[in-house]
């Protein structure tokens, strides 16, 4: 589609969901992603709905005029208050939560939060007329990967035999069943496919602020020397946005960015902060080895390793994504890693992490 053409297709099918009367529901509001969602659509002067995991500690962070509902994923009868607005207004659903895990073996609590909890939202989208979009927030892990040197593409349909890790699969069992829904169910939805996620204002502190953490610390004196792709969690918050307002029914949009090596990171962090480098990069064959070993282990012990076989592959893998559809469409645009890595190292300094 050209440029011209998306510009034409905005101006006669798309919906200006920006008005007064529509309330925004956010899923997983606690998280990284989810807390700069809300925060970016207060910022423009909406009313937001969080919907958040009774005890989530990082709660308390989420933007104070958000409307707070708590509730499980996995109780639809929980998420009923969350959905039902005053009569004569609309929403928009942005389903963000999920459970997140480097673990590749099968759990049962992962298929139930993401691919079950996702069955509770799209029902309950489909129950409440007045919800007039969902953007579900999926996974680049949830598409199959290509040979290295070829650029990996939206996909609307997904083999989970070609998937790496019960996490990619989980997710890619509910964009399935979202695309399936409507198609077959009439659901007004489109899915998103972010990359990594990097950047300030992690309360919640994902697995790759903690990383970060450790490296400044110095509290991690080898890395592996492989790849990955890092977007700043305000991009990809924007980019969610934009799929509400702009993305059109039935599409997929991958989320990221160009590809960067742990190396190049550890540069650039050392750079920005004044660390110390890391010593020594183990080369990913050996790393493979020894993330099997700690997989025995804990295996025996009940403890999660400090190093999986999954994490290794998603440093091992072709991370070139094709977000050209994205950019076309919605607008999405990416700032440079080095500003994104110097407002997080601020972000850590001010709220007493490093």
């Amino acid at each position: 589609m050209t440029q011209a053409e998306v510009t034409l297709h905005q101006k006669t099918t798309y919906k200006n969901y920006n008005m007064a009367n529509v309330t925004y529901l956010v899923t997983g509001a606690a998280g990284f992603l989810g807390s700069n969602i809300c925060a970016q659509l207060l910022a423009r002067g909406e009313k937001v709905r969080a919907f958040v995991l009774e005890g989530d500690k990082a709660a308390k962070y989420i933007p104070e005029d958000v409307e707070i509902f708590y509730g499980n994923l996995c109780d639809k009868s929980s998420l009923e208050p969350f959905f039902n607005i005053e009569k004569g207004a609309k929403s928009i659903c942005i389903h963000v939560a999920s459970m997140v895990t480097v673990n590749p073996y099968y759990r049962k609590t992962v298929l139930d939060v993401n691919v079950g909890g996702t069955e509770n939202i799209v029902d309950m989208c489909l129950e409440h007329t007045e919800c007039q979009k969902l953007v579900y927030v999926s996974s680049t892990g949830a598409i199959p990967e290509l040979p290295h040197g070829q650029k990996i593409k939206e996909v609307k349909e997904v083999n989970l035999d070609k998937l790496e890790g019960w996490y990619s699969k989980s997710k890619a069992m509910a964009t399935n069943n979202v695309y399936t829904a409507i198609k077959t169910r009439g659901l007004k939805a489109c899915v998103v496919y972010p990359t990594g996620i990097m950047g300030p204002n992690d309360y919640a502190i994902s697995e790759t602020t903690s990383t970060i953490i450790k490296i400044i610390k110095g509290q991690m004196p080898v890395g592996i020397d492989g790849s990955f792709n890092m977007v700043d969690v305000r991009d990809l918050a924007a980019g969610c946005i934009a799929a509400a307002d702009k993305g059109r029914i039935g599409e997929g949009y991958i989320l990221g960015n160009e590809v960067i090596r742990f190396k190049t990171l550890s540069k650039i962090l050392v750079q920005e902060s004044g660390c110390k480098p890391i010593k020594f990069f183990l080369p990913i064959f050996l790393a493979e080895m020894i993330a099997r070993r700690m997989e025995k282990k804990a295996a025996k012990t009940g403890e999660m390793p400090m190093m999986t076989t999954f994490s290794v592959y998603n440093l091992k893998r072709n991370n070139q994504f094709d977000y050209s559809k994205a950019k076309e469409e919605l607008g999405y645009k990416t700032r440079a890693l080095d500003v994104t890595l110097k407002d997080q190292i601020k972000w850590l300094k001010d709220n007493g992490l490093i």
